[in-house]
């Protein structure tokens, strides 16, 4: 390094007739030392610039563990792998240098890029909270490349997160997971924001938002403010938005799942061990710190959790069974026919008598599950079509469908019978022309899939042997 007081005594020195021996017996420094002294400082008296140093490479601790680096950043291009999770893959592999020296090396690497200024308004402990839905294609390791929803919830002022895996972006799953969010924080910001989605904003009317009836009743119970995000501008709500930037390049990019119950395994150890007391950029301390110091300001959860059970009625059919997302679910006997409310809260089905007491409950089915009957006290034959007898059947609707049965085929190769088959089960419940209909429609925007007929069916088609209510009705 530059030691200035020393290059001025030998300059000085050199300068009254002191000579290079001396110099160097006297300052302790080699002759060659003196002499680089004593050239620099007549260059920079004869040219008046000061020369600079060229900076010498020396080996570092991270030169071998580069080729492997450099093969992570290519396998985890899109979106790029993290720092932090580069430095923990590196030193499984026995690296022993710190974090400082690889962030250097991969910001060297990767090039900064001009990022645009963001505006962040911060609020005071307890205030509010922010929510928000992301879907990520995940390829896991035992069945595939699947879509996995994820919901987040994150306390803006201590930036503490609760994220879960949830299989839908309805209501009643909105309604449920913030409710375990409330529990897993242990308490409920003054005001909680959300984007427009129709769980919670129905309209926006003269710059303000219409909200879901429902979800007002949801905050009611809680006692906080429902907040939403202007049309258009993401951007508010980045408290949330920028977590699930980190959740993707710190937590998905970089590591293997089996299936999705090892993806919830590892997300909750990910959560409390590492997402909870690392250092945040903005605040400058760990979110688990910042929470001790807002819990006192949270409003304290209510003695009983509020009701996110799913109502609706469904006809009793000849089988003694009601039909419940295509699962059937046996009914006592005398009630054939008969019009009976059911109670789904997620893991349980109850069904009542006409008159609103409770008959039977079940374990709601597994998505997946092969048997069809829950609850029948005898095994029920199914009769299985072929597909030339599913093909005739759908071609006796006409043009369109034949033409829709054929893209469905195209489209879905190892599948498509079991999308013919629940076409066909559609005239149950609608008549052929509305389901022509939907058919249409599907082909005309180039979607091959029995459910999505269906979905489109369930909302613009009346049914014809059930009915279902849209608002909340109490009964025991």
């Amino acid at each position: 390094m530059k030691d200035e007081p020393l290059e001025n005594n030998v300059v000085s020195l050199f300068a009254r007739g002191w000579p290079v021996r001396r110099l160097s017996r006297e300052f302790g420094i080699s002759r060659g030392r003196v002499k680089r002294i004593l050239s620099g400082n007549s260059r920079q008296r004869e040219s008046g610039v000061q020369e600079l140093e060229v900076p010498v490479s020396k080996p570092s601790k991270l030169d071998e563990y580069k080729p492997y680096i450099a093969q992570l950043m290519e396998k985890y291009a899109n979106p790029p792998i993290t720092n932090q999770r580069v430095f923990e893959l590196v030193s499984e592999r026995g690296y022993q240098g710190k974090l400082t020296i690889l962030r250097d090396y991969l910001t060297r690497v990767r090039g900064k890029k001009n990022a645009e200024p963001i505006l962040c308004v911060e609020t005071s402990a307890g205030q509010r909270g922010s929510h928000d839905w992301s879907d990520y294609m995940i390829d896991f390791t035992l069945s595939g490349s699947e879509k996995v929803t994820f919901f987040s919830f994150i306390l803006n002022y201590s930036r503490r997160q609760y994220i879960e895996v949830v299989e839908d972006k309805s209501q009643g799953t909105l309604l449920r997971v913030l409710t375990g969010a409330f529990a897993y924080l242990d308490g409920v910001p003054r005001e909680i924001k959300s984007d427009n989605q129709k769980a919670c904003v129905e309209r926006w009317e003269l710059g303000k938002p219409v909200f879901n009836k429902t979800y007002l009743g949801f905050c009611t119970h809680y006692r906080f403010i429902p907040l939403a995000i202007h049309p258009g501008k993401p951007r508010e709500n980045l408290k949330v938005e920028r977590p699930f930037w980190y959740l993707e390049k710190s937590f998905l990019n970089g590591r293997e799942f089996r299936d999705k119950e090892d993806l919830k395994a590892q997300l909750q150890a990910w959560l409390t061990g590492y997402n909870d007391e690392r250092i945040h950029r903005t605040t400058g301390r760990k979110p688990i710190d910042l929470y001790r110091d807002e819990l006192p300001f949270l409003q304290p959860l209510p003695a009983s959790l509020y009701d996110t059970s799913t109502i609706g009625y469904r006809v009793v059919s000849s089988e003694s069974a009601i039909q419940w997302e295509g699962y059937c679910y046996m009914v006592p006997k005398g009630y054939l026919y008969e019009t009976c409310p059911v109670r789904v809260d997620g893991k349980e089905i109850t069904i009542y008598s006409p008159g609103c007491h409770p008959l039977v409950s079940y374990p709601l089915a597994e998505k997946g599950r092969k048997e069809r009957y829950i609850g029948a006290c005898r095994p029920v034959h199914k009769y299985k079509l072929e597909a030339g007898e599913l093909s005739a059947r759908l071609d006796a609707f006409g043009e369109v469908m034949q033409q829709y049965a054929r893209e469905i085929k195209r489209y879905n190769p190892k599948t498509y019978l079991h999308h013919w088959q629940h076409l066909l089960c559609l005239k149950v419940a609608y008549s052929p022309d509305d389901i022509l209909r939907a058919a249409s429609r599907a082909l005309k925007y180039h979607v091959y899939e029995a459910h999505a007929v269906e979905n489109f069916l369930k909302v613009n088609a009346p049914k014809q042997r059930e009915i279902d209510f849209v608002f909340k009705t109490h009964f025991p």
